[in-house]
């Protein structure tokens, strides 16, 4: 087979042929060809754990849960895949036909090695070392899992998930801080990132598009502390955000025409609020026959559209050159005929040329910034254009902001674990040196209920007609739009 060294074998032909479908039975004797492989290292001591244990390994709750001899037994087995696998050539095969390489010889070791182990201790050892090898190990149990919003491992032993809103601490632990330390690696180089002493921070993606974050020793002291941000599997639509309670189904129909009649929209909000799932599903308003270009510093936006451009930061090599701002996409992307632009999060002075964006024809242009209130984001604004070194008057920074942003959405985690979207509130002008806005839906905290939920709902304020009802009207939205926020003034 193409995953094994021909090397240390005796008869390099006979041994693989003999390996390639061997049964996972652990009581098997090997063939006499098997003998010619380089000899295994000493058996480790033998493992014989009661049915009982096993199938309590079984259990959700023990996703990933190993004891210490468990851990001390595959690594030997591990040790000795390594020693007998070309992982040059196991890395062309694709990864179904890979595992079942790896499994083939790993059964083959168990078998020399007389190791005792019940069917599903050995198919459970079997599937750990596929992760290992293939995979982002003790992980891949929790990313396989679409109801965990976010994963966060504090050194080796000690791995957190948040689910319902909720972090549980679970019994998922990695061998030790080098394997920690190699699924980090793996994960940053399949987006041309390193992570290491001398760039121990990180930010980088997995496939699916979930966020990955990496800070390494020695800033980390205790070991690599890496948190992943899922998404879930199927996209998230306005709808949903509806039926988790959100969002009213009045003020679902209000996002619903502010996305379509290309209105200047910022999404604020804390740390885990879902921004990003809002900005997602406000793009799936856009319509297919626009040009979108995307700017983000880790891609995870999931536009749905077939004109779309993204485009990703990218941070210094290691003499410290070569590196691509947030800003550096944005005043790009000027040039590249963009009907919207969607800033994944603005953070810096590209705050500034955003706002050149929305104000000089790119209408229906978003971003996300973090705030704890639409007042707070449009501060936070002016102050990011401020530190980017522009020496602007603060009245003229405010008179950009407030020609070019028309909508600030703010969303909010609640301390039950919840998400809402808490206001929808309009950019209307100036006042002297204020920047005057005006809610258009809030929502009213009324208690909670017997389980600690939060209670409460959305509202209209009973604005009749928004600032953007003229361009509602425009492109024919302003009965819906009249509609719906009398249905939310009842």
């Amino acid at each position: 087979m193409f995953g094994r060294r021909t090397a240390p074998l005796e008869k390099p032909a006979a041994p693989a042929k003999v390996a390639a479908k061997r049964p996972a039975a652990p009581a098997q004797k090997p063939k006499p060809q098997a003998a010619a492989k380089k000899t295994p290292p000493p058996a480790p001591p033998r493992v014989a754990k009661p049915a009982s244990d096993s199938g309590k390994a079984q259990q959700p709750v023990e996703i990933g849960g190993r004891s210490d001899e468990y851990f001390q037994t595959k690594t030997t087995i591990f040790n000795a895949l390594i020693d007998t696998i070309d992982l040059s050539q196991l890395a062309q095969l694709d990864t179904e036909t890979a595992a079942e390489e790896i499994r083939d010889i790993v059964n083959e070791i168990i078998s020399i090695k007389n190791v005792q182990m019940s069917i599903a201790e050995q198919e459970a050892l079997l599937q750990d070392i596929c992760n290992d090898v293939l995979g982002y190990g003790p992980l891949e149990p929790l990313l396989a899992r679409d109801d965990i919003a976010d994963i966060m491992v504090n050194g080796s032993s000690r791995v957190f998930i948040e689910v319902g809103g909720k972090i549980q601490l679970t019994n998922v632990r990695f061998r030790d801080n080098a394997q920690l330390m190699n699924i980090c690696q793996r994960i940053v180089s399949q987006v041309g990132r390193r992570v290491d002493e001398a760039s121990p921070i990180c930010d980088a993606r997995l496939p699916d598009g979930s966020r990955v974050n990496v800070i390494a020793p020695p800033l980390a002291i205790d070991g690599a502390a890496l948190t992943i941000r899922k998404f879930k599997k199927d996209k998230l639509k306005i709808s949903d955000l509806v039926n988790f309670g959100s969002i009213s189904p009045e003020g679902a129909r209000v996002l619903e025409i502010i996305g379509h009649c290309r209105i200047n929209t910022l999404i604020s909000g804390g740390t885990g609020s879902g921004k990003t799932t809002l900005l997602n599903c406000m793009t799936g308003f856009i319509e297919h026959d626009e040009r979108i270009i995307t700017c983000e510093d880790a891609a995870e936006l999931q536009l749905q559209q077939p004109h779309v451009v993204r485009l990703e930061t990218r941070p210094p090599n290691l003499e410290g050159q070569g590196e691509v701002t947030m800003r550096d996409l944005v005043k790009n992307c000027l040039r590249m005929r963009p009907e919207r632009i969607i800033v994944g999060e603005v953070r810096g002075p590209e705050a500034f040329d955003l706002l050149q964006a929305m104000n000089t024809g790119h209408d229906g242009s978003m971003g996300t910034l973090h705030a704890n209130s639409p007042r707070e984001a449009l501060q936070r604004i002016e102050s990011m254009i401020t530190m980017g070194g522009y020496n602007l008057p603060s009245k003229t920074i405010r008179e950009m902001i407030v020609g070019s942003i028309d909508v600030v959405i703010q969303a909010a985690r609640l301390r039950d674990g919840s998400r809402r979207i808490t206001h929808v509130t309009e950019v209307l002008g100036t006042e002297g040196d204020t920047i005057i806005t005006q809610d258009l839906f809030i929502y009213d905290m009324d208690g909670e209920d017997d389980n600690g939920a939060i209670v409460g709902r959305h509202r209209s304020t009973g604005i009749a007609r928004p600032a953007f009802w003229d361009r509602a009207r425009y492109y024919g939205k302003e009965a819906e739009l009249a509609a719906a926020l009398d249905a939310a003034a009842e």
